[in-house]
């Protein structure tokens, strides 16, 4: 959980959203092909292969979201799509490190994916950014960056007497919004690597 304090407080700050920000409300219809539209203008020429990484815990429903859409992406794509970080086998604070240490493939891209605490305009938002994670900086842990991009779903208001909320986020929404960027992401691996139309879009 210490890591949403950081990123948190960033979405806070940028009141003019980056040129490559994109706010999507968690339940619009539409929300996986604006997911993967804009993941497209973020994608490289060249890539070979994307690693998803998702960051959070499997005990804490609001911190759930990154472990839930490793779940979902799991075993999908699997000559094209990598995915670190699961409801079996989540990546919190405490091995962030030994993830960011991987020597991954040349012409690899990683999404980085994580529940945020964010401007109240924007709670249960999706969030696509252009740039990684930054997990724990907020209370001062020395923790690498993740992720060339990362696609964050903001669970609840930036407010500290709510931080505790966390553990009682509705699991509805959390569910939601990772079944919302996981079928993102999916139509984004399916048209870069000119997959058929007919691929499953979810196993």
């Amino acid at each position: 959980m210490e890591k949403r304090l950081e990123v948190s407080n960033n979405l806070n700050k940028n009141t003019k959203l980056n040129m490559y920000d994109k706010v999507i409300p968690y339940n619009n219809k539409l929300a996986p092909l604006y997911i993967r539209n804009s993941l497209f203008t973020l994608l490289p020429e060249g890539i070979e292969h994307i690693y998803v990484i998702g960051i959070g815990s499997n005990l804490i429903n609001g911190d759930s979201l990154g472990p839930f859409v490793g779940t979902l992406l799991k075993n999908l794509y699997p000559g094209h799509l990598t995915v670190l970080g699961s409801l079996q086998t989540p990546i919190d604070a405490t091995n962030v490190p030994e993830i960011s240490r991987l020597n991954l493939p040349n012409n690899s891209f990683i999404i980085a994916i994580d529940s945020v605490l964010g401007n109240p305009k924007i709670v249960n938002s999706i969030v696509v950014r252009n740039g990684s994670v930054l997990p724990g900086a907020g209370l001062g842990h020395d923790l690498p960056p993740i992720g060339d991009c990362s696609v964050m779903g903001v669970v609840l208001e930036n407010d500290p007497s709510v931080e505790n909320s966390l553990f009682y986020t509705n699991l509805n929404l959390i569910y939601t919004m990772a079944l919302q960027i996981s079928r993102g992401i999916s139509l984004t691996v399916r048209q870069y690597f000119n997959y058929p139309s007919d691929q499953p879009i979810l196993l």
